[in-house]
């Protein structure tokens, strides 16, 4: 039962902020390598990574509508996928956990 419980922490800690993830990656290593820490740090690593890229962008938009919409988008997907982790579930992130799977099919 520790292991388990072991297993969900990696995955919530890969939430918590990016460096959360970089310590996740390094709880998780390759002797108890878990597929669903695995599968929540690949979630939580593209969701921060994606962030600040496209939030560079948007933040010259110069609208508060455009900011506002992008934070709160961001928001819903990262408490989508932390709910999951809490849950104990294996739940892609809408419209870019797939792709955030194959980007990080290595870790």
């Amino acid at each position: 039962m520790e292991n388990s419980s072991n297993i969900k922490n990696t995955a919530i800690i890969a939430y918590l902020t990016i460096i959360g993830s970089v310590i996740a990656i390094f709880m998780n290593q390759e002797e108890n390598k878990s597929e669903f820490a695995t599968f929540h740090i690949r979630q939580a690593l593209g969701l921060f990574i994606s962030f600040f890229l496209l939030g560079y962008f948007v933040g010259y938009a110069d609208s508060w509508t455009a900011t506002s919409a992008f934070y709160i988008f961001y928001f819903i997907l990262w408490i989508y996928g932390f709910a999951g982790a809490l849950q104990g579930q294996k739940r892609l992130l809408p419209l870019v956990g797939t792709f955030f799977q194959n980007l990080f099919k290595n870790l």
